[in-house]
């Protein structure tokens, strides 16, 4: 029988009046790939910052290799006994280099020629992980996009120094990965479980976590309401158990729900890359989606296209205004210092004046509206938006864009963290909004989301490759695509 290498009993948090964890009770064995799921808000980021050693739980108990190390628990004793943990908001100071942040993870990096050794340690793990990544591991975090900071983040976790590797807990490792760099990953991880590293993988991706872990826990409102081998769940029992309606809808049945789309173009571009590139069209009431490996120019896509409503008259025409949701949160969506309704009203403000100034009743009823329709879980719209968890606060800056009066909605990666019940009512909500004329340019990682446009352009090296009609989106011919040289 395997050793168990972490055991948690009856944890409990609490934060003010909102209950995160019930008395959770979790075993992870050596060697063994843990998935972990469940709604936004279920309390799996919380029991992982546990676990991790950087929050305290109000009660139970947490045992390494059969060692209880409750009583003084924290960051440094869990790195001490081999607990790494990726974050779902990424943790690297963006002022330091990926030199220097390994650093910080690794204190036998010191004295003379420390860099030297940090930058060989960081570079070959990447280099492991992810062949061809093409990061400079002197550059600072901050100047590298989301993508290339998980990669980044998630090489450093794993590697070692003179601290042992006993378990790796990544929190939505892929959100920001293409599919080419999550399968790499993902094929890294069950390496490593087999050479006995034991990992935890929550993710949204209800396929990775069947086929790539060997148990699977299921949590709802802070408790674990199933845990069994993964063998034992499909995908509808798996969703069953979190609470929450399968997805019964075949592509060709949404798309006979579409309204007919108007000749009318909303929006003309052409990527601002030098050499010959295709252009990119969008019409009054269509879904459009970007696609291609991660870094390839989606962004800045979206970014120009964005520009182009907000300065009309140049090389980007943009019929109507705007609304940008980001993939990046963090950096690029949420205003931290604000409540949670201020953060979902900000780009309605024009509409909820009364005379010269913001009517506060009006915002207020707004905020509660959107906290109904997306189902933002919080006690309070007024608590301030960081008291979300990740996926809720992206639920924030879907009910930002979709609550304005934006004739076009500029998705940047969006469902990065969101829980596959938001996902099922946002992708209904976006069919809605585009059966009643508005557009949508949609970046997406996940290549199951391209089933939801009427088509997509793909990207490789800042320009348009090639486009694909509802009926060619699939995983073979978007991938083809990403790696072809020409369209």
């Amino acid at each position: 029988m395997p050793k168990v290498a972490v055991e948690l009993t009856r944890i409990t948090k609490s934060f003010g009046a909102v209950r995160a964890l019930g008395g959770v009770d979790l075993m992870l064995a050596e060697g063994e790939c843990l998935g972990l799921v469940g709604h936004n808000g279920a309390g799996k980021s919380t029991l992982m910052h546990v676990l991790a050693g950087t929050l305290r739980p109000d009660s139970g108990s947490l045992a390494i290799a059969g060692e209880d190390v409750s009583a003084h628990f924290s960051a440094a004793t869990a790195s001490a006994h081999g607990i790494r943990c990726v974050f779902q908001e990424l943790s690297l100071c963006p002022n330091l280099t990926l030199v220097e942040n390994a650093r910080i993870t690794h204190r036998a990096l010191k004295g003379f020629g420390w860099k030297a050794r940090a930058r060989k340690l960081i570079a070959a793990k990447l280099d492991e992980i992810f062949p061809n990544h093409g990061i400079d591991v002197d550059a600072e975090a901050g100047d590298l996009n989301i993508g290339q900071r998980q990669m980044a983040e998630i090489a450093r976790a794993f590697t070692v120094t003179d601290e042992p590797l006993r378990v790796v807990i990544l929190d939505e490792p892929t959100s920001s990965l293409d599919a080419v760099t999550a399968k790499q990953l993902l094929t890294f991880m069950r390496r490593e479980v087999a050479k006995g590293v034991s990992t935890i993988l929550i993710s949204h991706l209800l396929g990775d976590v069947l086929d790539h872990c060997d148990r699977i826990a299921v949590m709802k409102d802070g408790k674990v309401v199933a845990e069994r081998a993964a063998r034992d769940f499909t995908r509808n029992s798996l969703v069953a158990a979190m609470g929450a309606a399968a997805e019964t809808k075949s592509v060709r049945q949404i798309r006979s729900r579409a309204a007919k789309i108007s000749t009318e173009i909303a929006v003309a571009a052409t990527p601002e890359t030098a050499g010959r590139t295709a252009s990119l069209t969008v019409n009054k009431g269509e879904i459009v989606g970007l696609a291609g490996l991660a870094g390839h120019g989606q962004t800045r896509m979206l970014i120009q296209i964005f520009e182009g409503a907000r300065k009309p008259g140049g090389a980007t025409k943009v019929a109507g205004e705007a609304a940008f949701i980001a993939g990046d949160r963090q950096s690029d969506g949420i205003f931290n210092l604000w409540s949670i309704g201020e953060n979902t009203t900000v780009s309605s403000l024009k509409t909820l004046r009364r005379g010269p100034l913001i009517a506060a009743d009006r915002e207020a009823e707004m905020a509660r509206d959107w906290k109904e329709r997306i189902g933002i879980r919080t006690p309070d719209m007024n608590d301030n938006i960081l008291t979300l968890s990740g996926g809720n606060q992206q639920k924030a800056l879907f009910a930002r864009a979709l609550g304005s009066k934006a004739d076009i909605v500029l998705m940047d990666d969006p469902m990065r963290g969101v829980d596959v019940s938001t996902k099922l009512e946002v992708y209904d909500m976006i069919r809605k909004e585009a059966e009643a004329g508005r557009s949508f340019v949609w970046y997406t990682t996940e290549i199951d989301e391209l089933s939801h446009c009427d088509r997509a352009y793909i990207f490789r090296n800042g320009a348009i490759v090639a486009e694909l009609g509802p009926d060619e989106l699939t995983e073979d011919k978007v991938l083809h695509a990403s790696f072809a040289e020409s369209a």
